[in-house]
């Protein structure tokens, strides 16, 4: 199954609602007016992009209904999909590497997101794209998360750097640095504990792993990805906020958008925190990941 038919199976539900809604709203060869527009605007409220997203899109449509640029309803689909894949401009979803020396990447998120799993699909997109890439196990406090990560360095063929349950995931960090630098990996990827802007503790351990690697690679971090579980709608949103009011968070991996994924959040979250997605999961496996392609998302959207 390719990537396209995968994201339309996990999109079915949003997809659903979505053009269920707007064949009763947008029926072939009638005039666009005001009254198709609040319609239009009521069925994309009915979705998880949430009220400011819809408020933009529909004065897109509106703008180019005055312009004339678009004049029935049939257009309307094809001229939103333009919009939301504007979103995320092809150098914003770009990895960036260091230009000398190990690129590091810290990879956040909650717990149940699917942070470690996503971790283990980065180092083998890294690693099968030609990349020395170096896990550093800095999980410490999560049962079985070091264990876990090391299965998947295993599978995946990518060394690991790990301490034991429960060892300071800054000691971590730095050893992980030093073997990073040491055996001339390109890429350092470095799985945080899973932690809420609640967990005050866990939070400052995620800044203390940053200042480690500040002070042991210049530039670094020079990304963090916060894994989001595709399916929680809103609440995805609003952990994006939480996280980015704590850490400077440069991208965004979406994890489960296979499973039934609550589609509009993806334009939802680009919109409140101004992150790009770099990456989706679309399975379990640790092949089971994609560069995010906004054309490819929007078609399987609104996809028949």
């Amino acid at each position: 199954m390719g990537v396209f038919d995968r994201l339309k199976k996990g999109l079915a539900r949003t997809r659903e609602r979505i053009t269920s809604g707007f064949r009763s709203v947008l029926p072939f060869g009638k005039k666009i007016d005001d009254e198709v527009l609040e319609q239009l605007e009521e069925t994309m409220l009915a979705d998880d992009m949430g009220p400011a997203t819809v408020m933009k899109l529909i004065d897109g449509v509106r703008g180019a209904w005055k312009a004339g640029t678009i004049k029935e309803t049939q257009e309307i689909i094809p001229f939103l999909q333009e919009q939301i894949a504007a979103y995320w401009p092809s150098a914003d979803r770009q990895l960036r590497f260091a230009e000398s020396g190990p690129t590091v990447i810290l990879v956040a998120g909650i717990n149940g997101s699917g942070k470690t799993t996503s971790v283990a699909k980065l180092a083998k997109y890294l690693a099968d794209s030609g990349k020395r890439v170096i896990l550093g196990a800095c999980d410490t406090f999560r049962a079985a998360a070091v264990e876990q990560l090391t299965i998947w360095s295993e599978r995946t063929g990518v060394q690991i750097v790990k301490h034991q349950q429960g060892a300071d995931p800054g000691a971590v960090a730095y050893d992980a640095c030093e073997a990073a630098v040491a055996r001339e990996a390109d890429v350092l990827l470095i799985d945080t504990a899973g932690r809420l802007h609640t967990q005050d503790h866990l939070m400052r351990e995620l800044n203390k792993i940053q200042r480690v690697v500040e002070k042991k690679i210049p530039g670094a971090p020079h990304e963090v990805l916060l894994v989001l579980d595709s399916t929680i709608g809103q609440n995805a949103v609003n952990q994006a906020k939480m996280f980015s009011e704590h850490v400077n968070v440069t991208g965004l991996f979406l994890a489960k958008l296979d499973g039934s994924a609550k589609g509009g959040i993806v334009v939802g979250i680009r919109d409140a925190i101004h992150v790009p997605v770099k990456f989706v999961g679309l399975g379990e496996t640790p092949d089971d990941i994609e560069p995010f392609d906004p054309q490819t998302f929007v078609q399987a959207l609104f996809a028949e």
